[in-house]
């Protein structure tokens, strides 16, 4: 049985459901014995009061409730899943060190954005690096002869085309293009060729601004109950989807789009990840028992751009993370139009009520839940969307 992807991913989710909506309880009541409070500060903001001492770094929770089943159920040898081992580990402690001088040390800005940006960065170049470099990160393309001429490979019913060899590429998924995939080499090798060999210096660098923008993206829309665990858990489930695909070579032979070898076990991670996510909402859903912290959603944001860029779906981001990317959108645009504004005219102008964005519907009268399941909404939609790109070229 252990040897089934799907028995081990259903147990994956099973256990990191229970350990989170059953050992949560145990965390949060350890939180509220030592005094690991939300200090909010006034924003004028309805029921923000009634929030003040709900504990926060709930993040553990999510980070322990996904570790748990994949040390279990995943092959610890599989390169993705070391990935993404490193990646929870890695912004889990640079939220949980936000969180900690914030909470403990009483300093409100917490741990210096530089700080976190360098670590940020850290992490997209240990991500680029092995993406680029390892042996074991390769994909698989049909052949390009006529159909008449290719060996097809039968197992019991189903057959595919016969696949090339497994190669090292910087390709990935392009949504509405008719071929569907982009190359990042394409990008220098323009100018010569041989400096194809050299696309770590194109590729490396955008691996970087994912991560970075993605989990200052979940960072930003964990601002009121519910809403950063619920889309994360939609975008991750969608992620889940392509993984699934992507390492099945009858599926991603169906739908025409790269195999990608061993990224299956990726699965596995998603699964507890997913599970956990849906678990920690059990608790955080309005009026919330606990807070994420920056441990929660800078690990959510650093995971959701792995899993992307490991899938070789980073490019559909901006659409499968519409959230994350309205409420960056509107922080960016609301500070660059103040400070525009505040130049030319000598006060500064808003764009918005208030920023990010969920704030805005706060300030205009919405009840946070009722943003927050509109957000979800649209997050389902956004996810229908993504998938649907696969055929549409």
């Amino acid at each position: 049985m252990f040897e089934y992807l799907s028995f081990r991913s259903a147990m994956a989710i099973i256990l990191s459901l229970a350990i989170s909506t059953i050992f949560g309880k145990r965390i949060i009541t350890y939180l509220l014995a030592k005094q690991v409070g939300e200090s909010v500060r006034e924003l004028g903001l309805r029921g923000q009061s009634e929030k003040a001492g709900t504990p926060t770094m709930g993040g553990l929770i999510i980070i322990f409730a996904t570790l748990v089943p994949v040390l279990l159920f995943a092959k610890l040898e599989n390169i993705y899943v070391i990935l993404l081992i490193i990646t929870t580990i890695w912004m889990g402690t640079i939220g949980f060190i936000d969180d900690y001088i914030k909470t403990f040390k009483k300093e409100k800005e917490g741990l210096q954005g530089k700080f976190k940006v360098i670590g940020q960065v850290g992490l997209g170049l240990i991500i680029g690096g092995t993406m680029f470099f390892h042996p074991g990160i390769t994909v698989k393309e049909g052949t390009n002869k006529p159909a008449q001429e290719q060996q097809q490979l039968v197992q019991g019913f189903q057959t595919v085309r016969e696949m090339g060899p497994e190669q090292k590429t910087t390709t990935t998924t392009i949504p509405f293009v008719k071929n569907n995939e982009f190359d990042y080499s394409s990008l220098i090798s323009w100018i010569d060729p041989a400096l194809k060999n050299y696309a770590w210096l194109i590729f490396i660098p955008i691996v970087i601004f994912i991560v970075t923008a993605v989990s200052n993206g979940a960072n930003l829309t964990d601002g009121v109950d519910g809403l950063a665990a619920g889309s994360s858990a939609i975008i991750v489930l969608t992620l889940g989807i392509f993984a699934w695909v992507s390492g099945n070579i009858f599926f991603s032979d169906y739908l025409n789009i790269m195999y990608i070898p061993r990224s299956g076990e990726m699965t596995i991670f998603i699964s507890a990840f997913a599970g956990a996510l849906v678990g920690f909402l059990w608790y955080n859903t309005y009026p919330a028992q606990v807070f994420m912290g920056d441990t929660g959603s800078l690990t959510i944001g650093g995971i959701i751009a792995v899993l992307a860029i490991a899938t070789r779906k980073e490019l559909l981001i901006p659409v499968l993370c519409g959230i994350f990317l309205m409420e960056n959108l509107s922080v960016v645009l609301q500070v660059g139009w103040f400070k525009l504004t505040k130049k030319k005219y000598g006060v500064g102008r808003r764009i918005f009520l208030m920023s990010p964005l969920h704030h805005h519907y706060q300030k205009k009268g919405y009840h946070e839940s009722k943003i927050v399941v509109r957000f979800w909404i649209i997050g389902i939609f956004l996810a229908i969307v993504t998938i649907i790109t696969l055929k549409v070229r």
